[in-house]
């Protein structure tokens, strides 16, 4: 029975800036650093490739010198509210009942609840007694394609059933106030808070796009390399410069067999659905790609609209994608990378 994405809902947060009316909470945050370093703190915001970023808080909250406590706590109610939000969007949109989903996937990496979120939603929404609960917590940025393919295992060995997936984000909770290295600099320059939901089937009639196939890759030796240490004051991240090398040696192990063990090459590919990890990560890809003859427009434009929401922001990239006219069999690929340090893959047909 094949399994297909039913529709893909979207939620942001109460609070939101344009990069420019950022700009003066940073400058009073680095004031009384070295000049030069100011400076250089500035371009890379001016530089990001983000005009505007979504939050949780407030950006006068952000630069508060709050516990991990408070910061949590703060993140706990957020994504209580956000996934109520996003999966009734969802359900909404498919003309589905709560009592209709069988398999709830969360994924979240950005702060730490127990019960997991999905407990909560349960109660809110009054899902079924015996839905099956996974929540997915430790995977990053690759997590949102994470989720689909838990999901789709879930569904294939299960016709007739239904899942949502829910990811909810904040890294505004993370940014460290006492941290003045680039890697803290540069995540707080490239990533914003938001939620998605996509709900898939394994029903007869589903009509939306089909998830073909789903790989990971696992690169060997490489788990220094992105994701976050647990420290008193947080969850302080953790970003290698070398990642987009990485990528760009690892990228033709990543999609060539991929794509050739389902009897396909990249020129039969129409639409290239990429998480946008951040400016530089996204440039290394675009020039892969475009040698190619393929395009990231989608994941740019993304990443400008609402930074890098961690798991959530490829989930974005497929609503776009969702809503677009496409062909009956074009082929899309979905692709991001996360902590491990890996890549997830999806072949979808439209």
């Amino acid at each position: 029975m094949p399994v297909s994405i039913v529709t893909v809902a979207k939620q942001l947060p109460p609070f939101s800036r344009k990069t420019e009316e950022i700009l003066p909470f940073v400058e009073s945050w680095i004031h009384g650093q070295e000049k030069r370093f100011q400076r250089k703190v500035i371009k890379l915001f001016e530089n990001a490739g983000v005009d505007r970023r979504y939050s949780i808080m407030e950006p006068a909250e952000v630069f508060l010198n709050t516990s991990f406590e408070e910061r949590n706590n703060i993140y706990i109610r957020a994504v209580k509210s956000l996934g109520k939000k996003v999966l009734e969007k969802a359900l909404f949109q498919a003309n589905w009942a709560p009592t209709e989903v069988d398999f709830i996937i969360t994924v979240s990496c950005t702060g730490i609840m127990i019960p997991s979120v999905d407990a909560y939603l349960i109660n809110e929404l009054k899902l079924k007694q015996d839905i099956v609960r996974l929540p997915v917590t430790e995977m990053g940025c690759a997590a949102g394609i994470s989720g689909m393919i838990y999901a789709k295992n879930f569904l294939k060995a299960n016709p007739g059933k239904k899942a949502a997936v829910v990811a909810l984000e904040s890294p505004t909770a993370t940014f460290q106030l006492d941290d003045y290295s680039m890697t803290n600099i540069v995540s707080a320059a490239i990533f914003g808070d938001g939620a998605a939901c996509v709900l898939l089937s394994s029903e007869e009639n589903g009509t939306g796009p089909q998830l073909i196939d789903e790989a990971m890759y696992h690169f060997y030796d490489a788990t220094q390399m992105m994701g976050f240490e647990v420290v008193n004051s947080g969850l302080q991240m953790v970003l290698d410069k070398d990642v987009p090398q990485k990528i760009a040696d690892h990228f033709p192990q990543i999609i060539e067999p991929f794509l050739q063990r389902n009897g396909y090459e990249i020129d039969q590919v129409s639409h290239l659905i990429f998480h946008p990890g951040g400016k530089k990560i996204v440039a290394t890809v675009e020039e892969l790609f475009r040698g190619m003859g393929k395009n990231i427009d989608d994941t740019k434009e993304v990443l400008r609209r609402y930074g890098n929401m961690s798991s959530v922001t490829v989930l974005y990239v497929l609503e776009r994608f969702l809503n677009k006219e496409t062909e009956r069999g074009d082929l899309g690929l979905m692709l991001s990378f996360g902590p491990g340090f890996s890549a997830q893959r999806i072949l979808l047909k439209f």
